[in-house]
């Protein structure tokens, strides 16, 4: 699968449980929007990366990756220490220059 740069690192980032390598796929100001939560700037999606990561230890396996428009759609396969593991969630993002602007994740 063909993946653009800074999705391939987030994934990259994710499965080796590296938070500053995955908050470094961020703009400063981008917004993520996970569980009813909203998180705000690099330094709140750092805290947020880290504590999932902790808690969930979960991995990411691509299954598609679709570009409707201005938002791109990655599909994954999602495994870790959770109920329900594994589940796949779809990653909705808009990038700019390169990098994550906004990521809102879904069922």
């Amino acid at each position: 699968m063909n993946l653009p740069k800074v999705v391939a690192d987030l994934v990259k980032a994710q499965d080796n449980y590296d938070s500053v390598a995955y908050t470094n796929c961020f703009t400063e100001d981008a917004v993520v929007f996970d569980e009813g939560q909203t998180y705000t700037g690099r330094a709140e999606i750092k805290l947020w990366i880290s504590n999932a990561n902790e808690k969930y230890k979960s991995v990411m396996k691509p299954i598609s990756f679709v570009e409707k428009g201005p938002e791109s759609i990655l599909t994954a396969d999602i495994s870790g220490d959770f109920e329900g593991s594994p589940i796949v969630l779809n990653y909705h993002f808009e990038f700019i220059d390169g990098l994550v602007r906004s990521l809102k994740i879904t069922g």
